[in-house]
């Protein structure tokens, strides 16, 4: 018995375009979240969340909560810095999600790096392993 199917070639070609595209939309939300982060705000949000972490399993929570600390200084900073207008963030465009996407990858990237540093700086150190 004989099952009819679509040509393998064709099938394979659309499904690695379909691979490629996916992973092309990964790279870039990795490198527009890494470079949305790499800034003083980011960096130092990323090293506070990664010194207040106490395990891998709890990376994406405070990924998230990353984030959220970044919106609230990106909203309120101009208001207390500078003394401008109070506005929400535009929280119906498509473009604010994916920015925050974007920051959430980035904290996701970051973040666990500079867990990694602490975890290796605190296990050199050793505490008192005496000789």
């Amino acid at each position: 018995m004989r099952f009819a199917s679509a040509p393998s070639n064709d099938f394979g070609a659309i499904l690695m375009e379909y691979v490629n595209q996916f992973v092309a939309a990964v790279n870039d939300y990795m490198q527009t979240g890494f470079y949305k982060v790499n800034a003083t705000q980011g960096l130092l949000i990323a090293i506070v969340a990664a010194y207040l972490l106490h395990s891998w399993k709890e990376i994406f929570g405070y990924a998230l909560g990353a984030v959220l600390v970044h919106v609230i200084f990106d909203v309120m900073i101009p208001v207390l810095g500078r003394g401008a207008k109070f506005e929400l963030p535009r929280l119906v465009d498509i473009e604010y999600w994916r920015y925050l996407l974007a920051l959430y990858i980035g904290f996701l990237i970051i973040i666990p790096v500079f867990y990694l540093i602490k975890t290796l700086v605190l296990r050199a150190g050793g505490g008192g392993g005496g000789h």
